[in-house]
């Protein structure tokens, strides 16, 4: 975290982008921490929260729409070639691919709040090819909701302290 926070003091809004693009693709960015100091710095007025909503989101689905075309382009080879290393053998990846065809518009928004299963949504939605504006639509959806939850939050919460 000390890393986003020396980020975030020297490049300001393109850090809050890239570091939440580059978070939802998958690198070790805490993301929901991240939210909360965004929030908290908009209370301290080192950031404006309006700008701070729009470039969080605007970076969140930066890194779902990346993480899509990842998997829609190389995902299915990936797994055929590599994917018993992991467990994961085509039989298994059947299933998953089943489960999502049933669940995953829901999993697409609600995975938004468990860290992990959000990177892993848009890989899986490019793999099964899922309709593109369809998983825009309910990406954009969550996306939206995550940043509000989160940034606000941290907004709140900051503005309750005293230092």
């Amino acid at each position: 975290m000390t890393f986003a926070i020396e980020m975030i003091s020297q490049y300001g809004y393109y850090a809050v982008f890239g570091l939440l693009a580059l978070g939802i693709i998958g690198l070790p960015v805490p993301d929901e921490l991240l939210m909360l100091f965004i929030g908290y710095l908009s209370s301290i007025m080192v950031l404006n929260y309006s700008v701070s909503l729009l470039v969080s989101f605007m970076g969140a689905i930066t890194g779902m729409l990346l993480s899509y075309t990842l998997g829609k382009t190389f995902g299915q080879p990936l797994i055929d070639k590599h994917g018993k290393w992991v467990g994961l053998t085509t039989k298994r990846f059947e299933k998953v691919k089943g489960w999502f065809a049933r669940f995953g518009l829901w999993t697409l928004f609600f995975g938004y709040f468990i860290p992990g299963v959000r990177s892993m949504t848009s890989y899986i939605s490019g793999i099964t090819s899922m309709p593109f504006r369809k998983y825009l639509l309910i990406t954009s959806l969550g996306s939206l909701t995550w940043v509000l939850i989160f940034v606000t939050i941290g907004y709140f919460l900051g503005a309750s302290i005293k230092f």
